[in-house]
């Protein structure tokens, strides 16, 4: 069963630095406890990540995942699941908005695990997921 979540947050940095952050996929460990293991495997022509391996941890479930992420300037990022121990798919996506002298970011997220989960668990997962992502990369960006 898929669960799917999206969260809006605003963080006081221009959307050129957000991305910049997020860009640094291999420093996800660094605000995100979830990310265990980052290795960049290959790049799009601008340096930013293309294909990336990864280690995760959540609700005690360890994940080895092979993702691909597209890039739009700075204002769009996603990705897609290649490859997972414990998913069928994964789906994730932020988009950043100019917001006074900061940026509004909607991060969304669509996971499919492989093995049964309770639906408590698994939306408790997608809360942590959702969490992380703003306010680990909120502390990031802000250099907190």
């Amino acid at each position: 069963m898929a669960v799917s979540g999206a969260k809006e947050f605003e963080v006081k940095a221009a959307p050129a630095d957000v991305m910049a952050a997020i860009a640094a996929v291999d420093r996800l460990p660094e605000w995100s406890s979830a990310h265990k293991k980052v290795i960049v495997e290959s790049t799009h022509p601008d340096g930013r990540a293309s294909r990336v391996r990864m280690t995760v941890s959540i609700m005690g479930i360890n994940d080895e995942q092979v993702v691909d992420y597209s890039w739009d300037g700075d204002n769009h990022m996603s990705w897609t699941l290649v490859e997972s121990t414990q998913q069928n798919s994964q789906d994730g996506s932020y988009t950043l908005t100019p917001k006074g002298d900061g940026t509004l970011v909607r991060f969304e997220l669509t996971v499919d695990p492989k093995i049964p989960l309770p639906g408590f668990m698994l939306k408790k997962a997608r809360n942590m997921a959702l969490d992380t992502a703003s306010k680990g990369l909120t502390k990031f960006v802000d250099g907190k």
